[in-house]
């Protein structure tokens, strides 16, 4: 084991406690996830195509679809088929937005190691703009659990670490149910199953509400589809390749 994995991971014990846990907030306390060796196979240089019925959200040539948080042209900086997050300019959505759907994001954090813990590669993709599923660079960096890369941010680590080193494209894969409302009555949560690099970390995991830093959340009325969220952490992180596409139901047919 390194010096940084031995090294106490950054958390909280002054933040509530999560509803149906033992943990706080943040709780640094909380069992760090396995670590384990991704597949290293093919997917490296050869990311996951889109299908037929795909929607490209980003193909690495512009960035016509997404807008700062003002509504403007999102100003970060696109080149050799990636966009880069530029500091200070703030979070960007797609202009598109969805409910139930697939989603898949490729990213890859610097390949200069600096900082540690939340302070090195970090960003997030929030789902409907309001839940976020952690990007951070945890290949031997110890952070609190609930904020490890392929996370539910303040909610619920991820099943195992399964980051790769740091410069190297890492592949989110996520299928995701909106929660549904009848009025300001909650009738069913959101749920996500999240895969990275080939290797499930939520199986239909329940989501708590929309994401918050050191305090719990609950659910309020929200519309039943919302944008892609990337967001701006300071970090240098990369994103490439990002597709999705809305999910039907069974012996559903398909719009002209």
């Amino acid at each position: 084991m390194t010096d940084a994995a031995k090294k106490a991971p950054v958390g909280y014990d002054d933040t509530p406690i999560i509803p149906g846990s033992c943990w706080h907030v943040h709780d640094g306390d909380r069992p760090q996830p396995r670590v384990i060796t991704p597949p290293t196979a093919s997917t490296q240089d050869a990311p996951g195509a889109p299908p037929s019925d795909a929607i490209i959200l980003f193909d690495g040539t512009s960035l016509d679809g997404w807008r700062d948080k003002d509504g403007n042209e999102a100003k970060w900086k696109l080149e050799n088929g990636y966009m880069e997050v530029t500091p200070g300019t703030g979070d960007i959505t797609s202009k598109q937005e969805f409910g139930d759907y697939q989603l898949h994001v490729e990213w890859a954090s610097p390949a200069a190691v600096k900082g540690d813990s939340q302070g090195r590669g970090n960003s997030g993709v929030f789902l409907m703009g309001l839940y976020e599923f952690q990007v951070l660079d945890c290949y031997d960096n110890p952070t609190y659990p609930d904020g490890t890369a392929g996370g539910i941010y303040g909610q619920c680590p991820p099943l195992v670490n399964a980051c790769r080193k740091p410069g190297e494209w890492q592949q989110y894969d996520i299928l995701w149910i909106a929660p549904r409302f009848a009025g300001d009555s909650l009738v069913s949560p959101a749920y996500a199953t999240v895969i990275l690099n080939g290797v499930v970390l939520h199986h239909m995991k329940a989501l708590q509400g929309p994401t918050q830093h050191k305090k719990t959340t609950s659910y309020e009325p929200q519309p039943a589809t919302g944008p892609l969220k990337l967001q701006d952490h300071k970090d240098l992180v990369r994103f490439r390749n990002i597709w999705c596409r809305p999910l039907t139901n069974y012996d559903e047919v398909a719009a002209e």
